[in-house]
């Protein structure tokens, strides 16, 4: 089922199942989830270019060669503005430069106002990327991978941060 025929069935949900079981099967990992106490807080999505035939849409189009696209990513209200955003990109920047990549690039959305599949382009600038192709709408950032080698102490310091945040208070219990 293509992704327009879901969407008209009323389920686009199928679509994205059946991608990411394809994805897995020839590319390997393309996703991560961030769990707090548990509970999932956000997720991130990205695979190389060509598994993302949609994106040659965006006007900014395409993906460097040398790149993998960061697709969407969430941060589910309650656990935003807690670095968690931050913590993800970090994350996908780390199983990439195992993968030998050596960018991730996006297409952000300039005039973002509310949750949708494409990214605040103000978040992607915060969080380290730099715009590569200007557009008023749907500028394509980049962030270069070699760069995340120094970003060492600063994930390490965001995750003891996050979780110390966010662990439980242990349970006493009488004796």
């Amino acid at each position: 089922m293509s992704g327009e025929a879901a969407v008209q069935a009323g389920k686009p949900e199928l679509e994205k199942e059946a991608w990411i079981s394809a994805a897995l099967l020839e590319w390997g990992s393309c996703g991560r989830v961030v769990y707090v106490d548990e509970v999932p807080a956000g997720f991130v999505l990205y695979a190389p270019a060509a598994y993302v035939p949609r994106s040659t849409a965006f006007p900014t189009s395409p993906v460097s060669p040398d790149a993998v696209q960061l697709m969407t990513a969430r941060v589910l209200p309650g656990y935003q503005g807690q670095g968690i955003g931050r913590v993800l990109v970090q994350t996908v920047a780390k199983d990439l430069v195992r993968r030998g990549f050596k960018a991730i690039e996006a297409f952000g959305d300039a005039t973002w106002t509310s949750p949708s599949c494409v990214l605040p382009a103000d978040h992607l600038l915060a969080v380290g990327f730099k715009t590569v192709r200007h557009h008023p709408r749907y500028p394509r950032l980049r962030l270069e991978l070699r760069s995340t080698i120094s970003w060492k102490e600063d994930v390490e310091m965001a995750i003891d941060r996050l979780l110390g945040a966010v662990q439980k208070e242990p349970v006493l219990r009488p004796l």
